[in-house]
């Protein structure tokens, strides 16, 4: 049960990271109010680090700057390798 709570999860935060993208470009092409970046950052370091990606790299947003990549590969070594340790440990 805790396995399955765990998938929808991170389906939800990912689908949720990548959705925010594409509402953010699209505000950026029309000048309107923007996405903060926290926002972008925190959805990372809780387990949406690949929607996040996929997202920026779809709708080429956010690409030119160092801090979402670093984000994303730091939740990405955090949570694909970290993470797991934790389940064989418990």
């Amino acid at each position: 049960m805790f396995y399955w709570t765990l998938i929808l999860y991170t389906a939800a935060v990912n689908i949720a990271a990548y959705l925010l993208i594409r509402s953010d470009k699209q505000r950026a092409v029309n000048k309107e109010w923007r996405v903060p970046e926290y926002v972008f950052f925190l959805l990372c370091f809780v387990g949406g680090f690949i929607g996040v990606h996929l997202g920026m790299q779809h709708y080429r947003h956010k690409t030119r700057h160092w801090k979402f990549k670093a984000a994303v590969l730091i939740s990405a070594v955090g949570f694909l390798i970290v993470f797991p340790f934790y389940f064989l440990f418990v």
